[in-house]
């Protein structure tokens, strides 16, 4: 993997509005910011299709003294055990906690499990980031058995 040379006409407005956005980011040249954008946006392309194979976490911020709460919480859980790597549960202050749910399987089911927990009531705020190993690899997979199947198979 070697690294290639390409030239990219910008309007100098934006150019400059992007070395100051890169600066307070802390990159230290344009190549590196470029290649985050682009893998940012391969990212994303990739997590269009409902079975993608993706990583991500589900963030959420909750009242842990809300009635029934964290026992519905780690109920729905459990019905979703396949999918969730691990969990982290934070106690903010007396009554806040921030729960982060490690994920990984097909994108349709881990989005179907983080609407579900962030819908139930009681659950302040929560987020779901996803990102997609595929969108990754140095040469998208044609298919040669591994990669995909491997990963997602185990959490059938």
């Amino acid at each position: 993997m070697g690294l290639l040379r390409t030239g990219v006409a910008i309007d100098s407005d934006l150019l400059e509005r992007f070395d100051h956005y890169i600066r307070r980011q802390g990159y230290e040249n344009r190549s590196e910011a470029f290649r985050d954008l682009i893998r940012d946006r391969l990212n994303d392309a990739s997590l269009q299709s409902e079975s993608t194979l993706v990583v991500g976490t589900i963030t959420l911020i909750y009242n842990h003294h809300s009635r029934l709460l964290p026992d519905r919480l780690t109920e729905l859980q459990h019905g979703y055990h396949d999918l969730i790597i691990s969990t982290v549960h934070s106690h903010l202050d007396h009554d806040m906690c921030l729960e982060a749910v490690v994920v990984r399987g097909v994108s349709k089911r881990v989005q179907e499990l983080a609407n579900r927990l962030i819908g139930i009531k009681g659950v302040q705020h929560g987020k779901l980031v996803m990102s997609s190993p595929e969108a990754y690899l140095s040469k998208p997979t044609r298919h040669s058995g591994k990669h995909r199947h491997d990963l997602a198979d185990h959490h059938k």
